[in-house]
């Protein structure tokens, strides 16, 4: 049987809730702060392991409580966390989000051990199958997000890349994918870069 192998982010994410979101130089007091797991990455190991998927995460978290926390969250959900590297010189991913009372936000996001997710590729990249689907997105460096494409296309696999956050990837990466997965913004970024000619599934809203 094959698997859903997602490479991406891990992150926490503290969300501070906010009658106006502070001006330059201001400082307002929060009305509530809510500490939630984060990362598109994870997320979408979590939703695929929801769904009764087999799941393989491959990403970094730090060596602090934040990163142990959330291996130990994955693991609950069933998620094969082999391949959730500790880097002991970094910090698990974080998101600072401020949303005001008409849901406007604003967000500070501190990559830690998400920068080095595919530093040490090939080595420790996991081996894959014609049966596994690789789901990847763009909150880790884009280079892993190419040379993952890369191995898994080598491999057999099925690649599904979800530009989100927008950034530009080389067409011939783009290519690999099968489908990529955009929201409308993202739709229109691709049809402007010329890019994105192959496959593609348009989402409602944010990804």
């Amino acid at each position: 049987m094959g698997r859903v192998v997602v490479i991406g982010s891990v992150n926490i994410d503290q969300v501070a809730v906010v009658a106006e979101r502070p001006k330059p130089g201001e400082t307002v007091l929060a009305l509530d702060h809510r500490q939630l797991a984060g990362g598109k990455g994870a997320n979408q190991a979590v939703a695929a392991a929801r769904a009764g998927a087999q799941v393989l995460m491959v990403g970094c978290v730090g060596a602090d409580s934040g990163g142990a926390a959330y291996r130990a969250r994955l693991t609950a959900y069933g998620i094969d966390v082999s391949h959730v590297a500790v880097r002991p010189d970094r910090p698990t991913g974080a998101a600072f989000i401020t949303v005001d009372d008409s849901s406007e936000n604003t967000i500070v996001v501190v990559p830690g051990a998400n920068a080095d997710v595919g530093a040490d590729w090939p080595q420790g990249f996991p081996e894959l199958g014609a049966d596994d689907v690789v789901v990847l997105q763009l909150e880790i460096p884009l280079a892993a997000v190419a040379r993952a494409a890369e191995l898994a296309h080598e491999a057999g696999a099925r690649v599904i890349i979800n530009v989100a956050p927008y950034a530009e990837l080389p067409p011939a990466v783009l290519a690999l994918a099968d489908p990529i997965i955009a929201n409308e913004h993202e739709a229109l970024a691709l049809a402007d870069s010329g890019a994105g000619s192959g496959s593609l599934l348009v989402t409602l809203g944010a990804n």
